[in-house]
């Protein structure tokens, strides 16, 4: 099949690298996106070890009825991320095919004016948001009167620090399209830690929740600061200053239109099961679904790690080298899949130890059935960013967009109903029944650029062995003979895995991510200003 943004591109797909071998395949070599994806890996799971002490003294030091609050902050700051409307994307798949082509003409000018839009843009959604908070706080959500004001007042800085938020998604762009993570996640990484530590280290002084959001808006700021130096380093072409290019602005809004309605759909979709328990349940019913939720779902992050790597790849593969693309995406799905599922299976085997021995028995008997039923809906999540972005990598976003919109009205009427009538494990297991749908749905749609059959028989085969396993292990009471029993599961799934699901060609590529070390300049000498 055509790609349908082939036609805009230039026609010099025979670019070479400094090393003399095609550009788009030294930008997408073994050894570079091994080493990416570690680098995207450590920017996303470290900050969740700092999440695990972090959490309980939250909890304990907020109460629940604040601490939800504070995890609806969270959640608005990552939402706060989709507001570019997709032009971050469509940069980052622009700039990607260019640099992938040798073709550098107005690099610069491109940068500058989906930055600009994505301001603009940042800033009509700030004013709505300021204007909605006081309705939200005091009619939508059940948040106690006695922090009532805190509430308005955090949110009115969460809006305050959109223009920040969302233009510096184009200054990460650049730093995307260059495939140069390691500088990504040297902001990444301590940002993500700071998102919890920074409301820790208020505490001493107060609990006020204005102040802890102040605090996680200047840590935003401080990232801003540092991805825009490390974007001139990369680009230095971007100090002639703001450029405005007219003629630029419809190629990203050519692709960022669709990706917007993913972008506004598919989050507000991951968070709606939030807000509803707060209106039908109680703030401290967010607390009890949260918590789970946000230890869970960072296994996702895996994919996460992984995707980020593979969207320029793709890009850049696609239009001149589409068996390479194959290769990537069926690479990119056995490895995601491999690796959560025995994750998976321990979560769901040991759900409720688990969380006992973390935050406690009364924790452990509201949210245990929430962490199981969301751990498989994750391992779905994970593999769907996959064929996810690999279908927007190859210039398809109204694929994935026309998907989210018929999900929509179906899921919003099926979580209200399960929410009302078995609450948080109804607003769990709705959650993750819609995750499955999506993931299923979007591999069929994949099937329109590459084939499947590289990955189906081993992911079904692992899938089917670990669930037929946690069976029988969910029915014992806890024991050591269960940890055993779970143990021993592992290491055969270990065994297994490396003997038999794994090819000789992907056993070296593993080795890889062993050997992988920081690069000291751009990849193969490519030069981008």
């Amino acid at each position: 099949m055509q790609n349908p943004t082939s036609q805009h591109l230039p026609r010099a797909v025979t670019a070479r690298s400094a090393g003399g071998q095609p550009l788009a395949r030294s930008l997408t070599s073994g050894r570079l996106l091994a080493r990416n994806a570690i680098w995207n890996g450590l920017g996303y799971l470290l900050p969740l070890l700092v999440a695990v002490p972090a959490i309980p003294v939250l909890v304990h030091a907020l109460g629940t009825d604040r601490f939800g609050v504070l995890a609806l902050a969270w959640i608005v700051l990552g939402y706060l991320t989709f507001f570019d409307l997709g032009l971050g994307r469509a940069l980052t798949q622009l700039l990607a095919r260019r640099i992938a082509l040798h073709d550098e003409r107005e690099l610069s000018s491109l940068t500058w004016t989906a930055i600009g839009l994505m301001t603009a843009i940042s800033l009509a959604v700030m004013g709505a948001v300021l204007l909605l908070s006081p309705r939200l706080v005091h009619t939508v959500l059940r948040v106690p009167p006695a922090i009532q004001s805190e509430t308005v007042g955090a949110f009115y800085l969460l809006a305050l620090s959109m223009p920040v938020i969302v233009s510096a998604i184009g200054l990460r762009s650049v730093l995307e399209a260059n495939q140069r993570f390691f500088l990504i996640n040297a902001v990444r990484l301590p940002m993500g830690v700071f998102v919890f530590l920074g409301p820790v280290a208020v505490l001493p002084f107060s609990s006020d929740l204005r102040l802890l959001v102040l605090a996680l808006v200047v840590g935003r700021i401080g990232a801003w600061i540092a991805q825009l130096v490390m974007a001139i380093h990369v680009m230095p072409s971007l100090r002639r200053g703001l450029q405005f290019q007219v003629d630029a602005v419809m190629p990203l809004i050519r692709f960022g239109s669709w990706t917007t309605v993913t972008n506004i759909v598919s989050p507000f979709m991951v968070y709606l099961d939030r807000f509803l328990i707060g209106s039908v349940i109680s703030v401290a019913g967010i607390a009890y679904y949260a918590t789970p939720y946000e230890m869970v779902t960072k296994l996702s992050l895996v994919a996460g790690a992984l995707s980020g790597v593979l969207f320029p790849a793709f890009a850049a593969t696609f239009a001149q080298d589409s068996i390479r693309t194959r290769l990537l995406f069926a690479r990119g799905v056995k490895f995601v899949f491999l690796a959560l599922l025995p994750i998976v299976f321990v979560i769901v085997v040991l759900a409720r130890e688990v969380i006992r021995l973390w935050l406690g028995a009364n924790f452990a008997s509201h949210s245990a059935q929430v962490m199981q039923l969301l751990a498989i809906g994750v391992l779905f999540n994970a593999l769907a960013q996959m064929p996810f972005t690999l279908v927007q990598g190859v210039g398809r976003p109204d694929l994935t967009a026309r998907l989210h919109l018929a999900e929509l009205p179906f899921y919003c009427a099926a979580l209200w109903l399960a929410i009302s009538a078995w609450g948080l494990v109804g607003a769990a297991a709705a959650a993750s029944l819609r995750l499955t749908i999506d993931c299923l749905v979007l591999f069929f749609l994949a099937r329109k650029f590459v084939s499947l059959g590289d990955v189906a028989k081993p992911t079904v085969l692992a899938g089917l062995a670990l669930g037929l396993i946690a069976v029988p292990l969910l029915l014992l009471q806890p024991s050591g003979l269960k940890l055993v029993l779970t143990s021993v599961s592992l290491l055969g799934y270990l065994l297994g895995t490396w003997f038999v699901l794994l090819s000789d060609q992907e056993r070296n590529l593993l080795r890889e991510f062993r050997r992988a070390r920081i690069p000291a300049r751009p990849p193969n000498g490519v030069k981008v200003d």
